[in-house]
């Protein structure tokens, strides 16, 4: 290829490669602009959820409508979905009660943070709250079987948020992430009520199962539960699908866990200071060094 070739024949040689490329593997599903559709679909549902905070004046009924359509449209796009009628009515039915479970996690945030001034001032400037009403939307599609597009919802809101919940996770009443950058939530992991997460907490997997053929085994249990009211500080990684975190434990900033704490624990890291006082209240009774477990 002469490096003199003109910019237009260039660009033909390289989309003619390109094609030849693509030939060579089964053809993909057409799924032009269905990102763009996910993205559109997330606000008009939240738009429809809480209509007084649109982006732009909308009447509920209305913004409904718009949205059960375009649903509509995307499912029949994506090779597996089960009938779009029959997972856009089961998402309208449970819209009442994704609303509200919004309305306990807002009364958590504005609750547990003294920085909220209102509720409305959740709704307006926290990053938890889209990621979180992300996430019960698309949880409802996941649990109805539709493939791609619940995947796409919570990785928009993992783009605008730093938020990163996947749509497979259950999370119960007056869930709050306070800040949010960061967080990880995997999508076998269950949470309790009254959990409150801060940001950098990683919910995840600690190590894969691999079959005979050396490849990932899918659709296991990989990733933790926390019970009702625990609070996980910033930093804190907490992996494994059989550990469990026992209600009302308190996990110290940037604790490192694969196994399983007992209720009503407090988990700190590993103390570097040596006064003997400070050190003994940090193994005793109830307060767990995480080097312990």
């Amino acid at each position: 290829m002469s490096a003199a070739e003109p910019l237009p024949a260039l660009i033909r040689r390289a989309a003619q490669e390109l094609a030849e490329q693509e030939r060579a593997y089964e053809t993909p599903p057409e799924y032009y602009g269905l990102r763009l559709q996910a993205e559109q679909l997330t606000d008009w549902m939240i738009d429809a959820l809480f209509p007084q905070f649109a982006s732009e004046k909308a009447w509920q009924e209305g913004r409904l409508e718009q949205a059960a359509e375009l649903l509509g449209r995307c499912l029949v796009r994506i090779p597996g979905a089960p009938d779009a009628e029959k997972a856009v009515s089961a998402l309208l039915r449970e819209l009442p009660e994704v609303r509200r479970q919004l309305q306990t996690d807002l009364t958590a945030a504005y609750q547990g943070d003294p920085a909220a001034r209102s509720v409305d001032e959740v709704i307006l400037c926290y990053p938890a709250f889209p990621a979180i009403a992300t996430f019960r939307l698309a949880h409802v599609l996941y649990r109805e079987g539709v493939p791609l597009l619940p995947r796409m919802m919570t990785e928009y809101a993992h783009r605008r948020t730093g938020i990163d919940i996947h749509p497979g996770a259950t999370i119960g009443d007056s869930f709050f992430i306070d800040h949010g950058t960061g967080v990880v939530i995997g999508e076998t992991t269950t949470i309790g009520c009254g959990v409150k997460l801060y940001q950098h907490v990683t919910l995840g997997a600690k190590s894969f199962a691999v079959g005979e053929d050396g490849s990932l085994v899918k659709g296991i249990k990989r990733h933790p539960d926390i019970g009702d009211r625990v609070v996980i500080y910033a930093g804190a990684t907490i992996l494994g699908g059989e550990t469990h975190i026992g209600s009302d434990c308190i996990i110290g900033g940037s604790v490192w866990l694969t196994h399983s704490v007992p209720a009503g624990k407090m988990v700190l890291a590993r103390a570097t200071v040596t006064d003997p006082p400070l050190t003994r209240d940090i193994i005793s009774d109830p307060v767990l060094d995480s080097a312990m477990l």
